[in-house]
């Protein structure tokens, strides 16, 4: 096993940059070979060239990307360079992008999550009454702005869900050139984070060729619902496996949600190299991920 990490000193303190060194460091310390690479090509121009350090390698190696959400250019071609050195990342260019965009997984989740509207110009809104009603979440097929709080991310008429839609277009690399419309659910939830944004009962759960490996609350900071009973933990699972069984990507995580009625949903996937580890311990995961038979390791 190998990690192709971007944990540099070169990038401004974040929340993201901490989450990739923690999860960097702790992939060392569990005896995982890390190799670092930069996070664009601005200097090094090519993934040929900034992965050049890197050895080949005689027996083919399965790898692991920690770092920021590529552009799909930059994964396709550091999947193809890791790839001349006999590297091969967990999951290929297509399973990628099927777990990361919103518009590729959604078709396939049938009834697993709420219903949604694909649209990608506003014009498209004078949908959103007749089929999904109001109020609607809305977001990027890559990333919504739940950041910046809960007015920004929900609609409670066509005026608002225009400039929410133009909003989110104008960020490419939150949409991609699509937006999400989303039934608004009744998530069950106690309290409300710094921005405003109600705590719903969610949590993050990563899976690995079809076992899970780890499941953490979805908010940083823990509540009374963040404690799952034996029950509740496997429904959780059971739910993520069927995501994984529709999805087919080797490497990915399942955000579940937890409805006011007691039944869980599915809330989005994602490409877990990429994924904040929530309330999980990276150093727990990297010993977790280490123990499960992986492809071509």
């Amino acid at each position: 096993m190998i990690v192709l990490s971007e944990a540099t000193n070169q990038l401004k303190p974040s929340a993201s940059r901490l989450a990739v060194d923690r999860s960097t460091e702790a992939a060392r310390l569990v005896g995982v070979q890390v190799y670092t690479m930069p996070p664009d090509f601005s200097v090094c121009e090519t993934a040929e060239n900034a992965l050049w350090h890197i050895p080949h390698h005689e027996l083919e190696q399965a790898a692991f990307w920690i770092g920021y959400i590529p552009e799909p250019k930059r994964y396709q071609s550091i999947y193809e360079a890791a790839l001349k050195k006999r590297i091969r990342l967990i999951n290929t260019p297509e399973e990628h992008l099927r777990a990361m965009e919103f518009h590729r997984f959604y078709p396939l989740l049938g009834n697993l999550t709420p219903h949604s509207l694909i649209l990608t110009s506003s014009d498209d809104c004078v949908r959103i009454q007749d089929e999904l009603g109001y109020p609607v979440f809305i977001k990027g097929t890559i990333q919504s702005r739940k950041h910046d709080g809960w007015d920004v991310c929900v609609a409670a008429n066509q005026a608002e869900a225009v400039r929410r839609v133009d909003d989110l277009l104008r960020r490419d690399i939150r949409s991609r050139g699509r937006v999400i419309v989303r039934k608004l659910v009744p998530l069950r939830y106690i309290r409300y984070v710094g921005n405003g944004f109600p705590a719903g009962r969610e949590f993050r759960v990563f899976l690995l060729s079809g076992e899970v490996v780890e499941i953490g609350y979805y908010w940083d900071d823990p509540d009374e619902l963040s404690c799952l009973s034996q029950d509740e933990n496997e429904a959780i699972c059971t739910l993520a496996l069927e995501a994984v069984y529709q999805l087919k990507v080797p490497y990915m995580t399942v955000d579940i949600g937890q409805l006011n009625t007691g039944e869980w949903i599915v809330i989005e996937v994602g490409d877990a190299q990429f994924a904040g580890l929530s309330q999980i311990s990276p150093l727990r995961l990297w010993s977790r991920l280490k123990k499960v038979e992986v492809p071509n390791s």
